[in-house]
Order: C-alpha cells, then structure tokens, then sequence
C-alpha cells in the first residue's frame, strides 16, 4: 500500500506531527469516566491545523480501562 504525502488543507505545509487523544461518549463513559472513543491527530507544524481520525476500540480494551479507572 502506497503512503500518501501530507498536504495541509489551511496553508499548504508538509509537515505534521501525529498524536493519539480519547474521550469520553453516551451517559455510561460519562459517569464512570471511561474513555472509549479514540483518534488518532495530525497537526499541521506551521498553522496548527489539526485534522482527527476515528479509530477502532476493542470490547476488552474498554472492560479493561474500565477497571483499571481510566
């Protein structure tokens, strides 16, 4: 599979950092704080565009962050 360049919508750039977030989603996640929604983000280096990308979580992972209190 071909890697694709990064070309930065705002300002043209091709240089990006790449970073992991989570968030919380729905009533359940909220009360008990677990963080069951994961992105993987691109930043721009030069604007500071940031552009998010969904990805998956498996059912064990969740139970287990659960537990652990994260």
């Amino acid at each position: 599979m071909e890697k694709r360049q990064y070309v930065c919508e705002k300002c043209g750039n091709t240089h990006y950092t790449e970073d992991r977030i989570q968030t919380t989603g729905g009533n359940f996640a909220k009360v008990f704080d677990v963080q069951n929604k994961k992105f993987i983000t691109i930043s721009c280096t030069q604007c500071g565009y940031t552009e998010l990308y969904r990805t998956q979580t498996s059912s064990g992972m969740n139970v287990l962050d659960f537990l652990m209190g994260n």
